[in-house]
């Protein structure tokens, strides 16, 4: 199947609200998981940038798991960002995560260089993918961690659908189509290693670790 863009942002006022209420638990829990796993030895005690936050989900999961870190995400849908605050706040964690509305490559945050970047469901909706790797690099420290997660793109549309009717059945329609369109915008592991090579990111692995998602991970 070959790959059907979808929209770079997120910011319908119903899908914000759908994705921050949706259950992921099981993919975000993953998320951080699969980090602990690929990088047992690291103590995440500095600062951590988050690429495509969204509503802050996985910030705020990773922020528990790693309590001596700080967290500045980004994202460019404000009213995702809005419901990612809430959930901040109702976790008491505004000292530790802040949020801010801002776009690749244009972004600016707080800090110049960060020593662990992650992303999780950034870069299926990136039209140019390098965007995400040439921020990756242009905001890494040395020696930075990097840990991406997102989906790949399935054979078929209606492998895509038996996906989406599998993890989502329950979710708001709202939400099935979102996925749907994910599924089909996402990128291939074979695309992924090619496009880690064009940004000179080859030393980061890329492999798949379900049966719908996929990540990219290695120190810089």
């Amino acid at each position: 199947m070959k790959r059907i863009p979808e929209p770079e942002l997120m910011n319908d006022p119903e899908q914000a609200l759908a994705y921050a209420r949706a259950d992921f638990e099981e993919p975000h829990n993953q998320f951080v998981e699969l980090f602990k796993n690929r990088f047992p030895e690291e103590k995440v005690d500095s600062y951590v940038l988050d690429l495509g936050c969204g509503p802050a989900d996985v910030t705020i999961r990773f922020a528990r798991a790693y309590p001596n870190c700080l967290i500045h995400g980004i994202d460019g849908a404000e009213n995702m960002l809005r419901h990612g605050r809430e959930a901040i706040a109702n976790e008491g964690l505004e000292s530790r995560i802040n949020l801010f509305c801002e776009r690749l490559p244009e972004a600016t945050p707080p800090r110049s260089s960060y020593d662990v970047i992650i992303s999780n469901s950034l870069l299926h909706h990136l039209n140019d993918p390098m965007v995400l790797w040439n921020g990756i690099k242009f905001y890494a420290a040395a020696k930075a961690v990097i840990f991406v997660m997102d989906l790949f793109r399935p054979q078929s549309e209606h492998e895509a659908t038996q996906l989406v009717e599998q993890y989502a059945s329950n979710e708001p329609t709202v939400l099935k189509e979102d996925f749907f369109h994910s599924l089909c915008a996402s990128y291939r592991i074979d695309e992924v290693e090619q496009q880690l090579v064009r940004a000179k990111l080859g030393n980061l692995s890329a492999e798949m670790v379900s049966d719908r998602h996929l990540i990219v991970y290695g120190r810089l």
